[in-house]
């Protein structure tokens, strides 16, 4: 669980800021402040952005990068058991392999409850047979397993 420090220290700064002013909104309703009802929704709001930042800071999960891969778009994602990867023209052959490990190490398993949490993964490419017809050409396959990565597996 990677936590991001610079929403760690907003979602501190927000929080002792939603304290003060919580103070300060108590402090205005018993001296019947006119702006007393303005400071509850600051108050409120001020809070909530804390909240969130603290929550994405312990839930943000960098995205991984594989040595020799290559970005590529997911082109297909049924959700469940099976995710198709769209490869370039330009991608070489012993940038295959690495790009489909990126691919499947990328895939996030909220969700996913298909296959006992098996996950197929191809890198395609697809390649003109003829004028006005092309045809689909997958590169390489693997099977990502996403029940071992959480419970503290290897993947």
């Amino acid at each position: 669980m990677a936590a991001d420090p610079i929403l760690l220290v907003a979602g501190t700064w927000l929080g002792a800021a939603s304290g003060v002013l919580a103070v300060l909104t108590i402090a205005g309703f018993l001296s019947r402040w006119g702006i007393r009802f303005r400071l509850v929704g600051i108050t409120s709001f001020t809070a909530l952005l804390s909240l969130s930042c603290l929550a994405f800071a312990i839930s943000y999960n960098p995205r991984v990068n594989v040595p020799g891969a290559m970005q590529v778009p997911v082109v297909f994602d049924n959700g469940t058991d099976l995710v198709i990867a769209a490869a370039p023209d330009s991608l070489e052959a012993e940038a295959v392999a690495p790009t489909l490990e990126q691919v499947a190490r990328n895939l996030r398993g909220g969700g996913r409850g298909g296959n006992g949490g098996q996950v197929q993964v191809r890198l395609r490419r697809v390649e003109a047979v003829e004028p006005g017809l092309a045809r689909p050409v997958v590169l390489a396959e693997t099977t990502r397993d996403l029940a071992a990565s959480r419970q503290g597996g290897a993947s």
